[in-house]
This record gives C-alpha cells, sequence and structure tokens, in this order.
C-alpha cells in the first residue's frame, strides 16, 4: 500500500455561540490505489499489527528521548494553534472528567470494532485518563462521526457550517477531522471527530489515533518534532511512545485546564519522572 501525506493545514479556534471556543484539526491524503482494500462489505477488522504499514513503523519506531525532547515535544503541542480567530490559545486544554466515545455514521460494524480497540488501547497507556466506549450518544462527550468518503463534505459543513466547510475544501482535501469545544476554564467539554470508513485500514487507524488524541487536547501541530504524530509529515497507525509521554504529561493531575506555559514548566520536572516511569513499564522499557 502506497500512502503519501499532502501538506494538510491545521484550523484551530472556530468562533461558536456563547463562551464556549471550538477548535479543529484537519488531517489530509492522497490516497495510491495499488493494494488499498476500498470495502464494499463488512470484513474482519484487521489488527494494527497485521498491516504491514504499521508493522514496519512500530519495528523502526524510536523509543528513547531525553528530557529536553519530550518537554519540547508537549510544549509545542499542548499550547498555541496555528490558525485561530477567538479565544486564547495559551493555556493547557483537557478534559477534567471521564471521556465516553461514542462511534455514529456509517454502518460498519469493522470500523466501529477497530475504534473500539483504539479507545481502549489509548486508555490502557495514559495513566490519568478514565476514557472508553459509550453504548449512546447521549453518554458520550466524544463522539466519532464515521462517514462515507463521498458524504465527508456534506458531513464537514453540517458540522462547520458552509464557509469554513469551504476553506476546509479549498485548501486541502481531508480525510478525517476532529474539534473540541472548552469552557472558560479551558476544560474541553465535548469533542467531535469525523472519519472516513473507506479509504483502508492503514489511512482509517492513522486517522482515529490521530483525531482522537487531538480531540483530548494537543491540538497544535508541530512541523519541527519529527517523532510526533502531530507533525504533518509523519503517519503512525499506532499510539508510539513519544506521544505517550505527551498525553501521559497533559493528563497528569498535577498539570491542570487553564495552566499557562511557566506553570507547566514550574512542575514539569516532578511530573515527567513519574510519566517516564509509567511509560516505561507499559511498553517494556528500561527506566
Amino acid at each position: 500500500m502506497s500512502l503519501t501525506r499532502w501538506p494538510s493545514c491545521v484550523l484551530r479556534i472556530l468562533t461558536v455561540p456563547t463562551s464556549t471556543v471550538r477548535t479543529l484539526a484537519v488531517r489530509s491524503f492522497a490516497v495510491g490505489l495499488a493494494g488499498m482494500a476500498f470495502e464494499g462489505a463488512v470484513q474482519a477488522p484487521a489488527a494494527a499489527g497485521e498491516i504491514p504499514a504499521i508493522a514496519s513503523r512500530q519495528r523502526a519506531e524510536k523509543k528513547n528521548f531525553t528530557d529536553s525532547e519530550i518537554i519540547e515535544g508537549f510544549l509545542k503541542t499542548a499550547f498555541g494553534a496555528e490558525y485561530h480567530l477567538a479565544g486564547r490559545v495559551d493555556r493547557i486544554r483537557k478534559y477534567d472528567v471521564p471521556v465516553r466515545v461514542f462511534a455514529d455514521g456509517a454502518d460498519r460494524a469493522d470500523r466501529k470494532a477497530q475504534l473500539a480497540k483504539v479507545v481502549a488501547d489509548i486508555g490502557q497507556r495514559i495513566q490519568h485518563l478514565d476514557i472508553a466506549m459509550a453504548s449512546s450518544g447521549d453518554e458520550a462527550n466524544v463522539v466519532v462521526n464515521l462517514v462515507r468518503d463521498r458524504d465527508l463534505s456534506r458531513t464537514i459543513t453540517k458540522f462547520y457550517g458552509s464557509e469554513r466547510a469551504k476553506e476546509i475544501r479549498t485548501s486541502l482535501d481531508p480525510q478525517c477531522l476532529s474539534g473540541f469545544r472548552k469552557n472558560e476554564k479551558f476544560e474541553i467539554e465535548h469533542s467531535d471527530v469525523i472519519l472516513t470508513v473507506d479509504s483502508g485500514d492503514f489511512v482509517f487507524l492513522d486517522c482515529a489515533y490521530e483525531e482522537l488524541l487531538q480531540s483530548l487536547g494537543p491540538i497544535n501541530d508541530t512541523s519541527s518534532v519529527p517523532w510526533t504524530m502531530f507533525n504533518d509529515e509523519v503517519s503512525m497507525g499506532f499510539f508510539d511512545v513519544y506521544d505517550q509521554y505527551i498525553l501521559n504529561l497533559l493528563y497528569e493531575p498535577r498539570i491542570k485546564a487553564g495552566m499557562t506555559v511557566q506553570e507547566v514548566k514550574a512542575v514539569l520536572p516532578e511530573v515527567l519522572a513519574d510519566v517516564r516511569a509509567w511509560v516505561a513499564r507499559q511498553n517494556n522499557l528500561p527506566e
């Protein structure tokens, strides 16, 4: 399977009614058709390790990082926004309540099963995050909308309005995107993720991991950190060690929604030591 990332832009902080602020992240792909499965019928969901493009990346994955390398990636993704229209982007944004994920939309049991595995994997690898699937949309604060590629444009318009949808369509050809709404305390209240179901297993899993993780708070892409999936030039398809560091730092209880960069830097040394120990145990790394 060949897959090439197009340069993609990331839209941040869209204005919405009330005092909340919506943030939007977009990923785009140009996908080669050779060897790519565009499933019309329900198939058994492929596990990440069974997909050659993912298995090769897991074998080549860098797992050893200095403190400064981890801190750099955390500060560059947890703060800021490449494009924003309203609201402050210089504060920590995260959920402060249990996260419940509901899969809505296309009738694809295989994709829903893959999504459930992604959510379970995220839950196992982030120590202080309570995340699980929900049985209904009413119980969820993260709704993953599964759509066919032909319905993506209409779905984007439904969620973000015709003007913003036109910006997205004219600037790139997205395969997936996510957005969240936060309150005045910078606590995320609700996230919406849009994933296409018919672009192959690698694209689906790569999108699912990145968009779900970004919907939890680290919304700012960076081109200067080569190990994170929050870099437009990096495709993973799995929850890599470096991004486990970022998400575990974000959801460490001593790092709170609304903190500034300086407030975070004051607690990072002690927090990072605990996060390092956790990630090492989860990935069988030397502590």
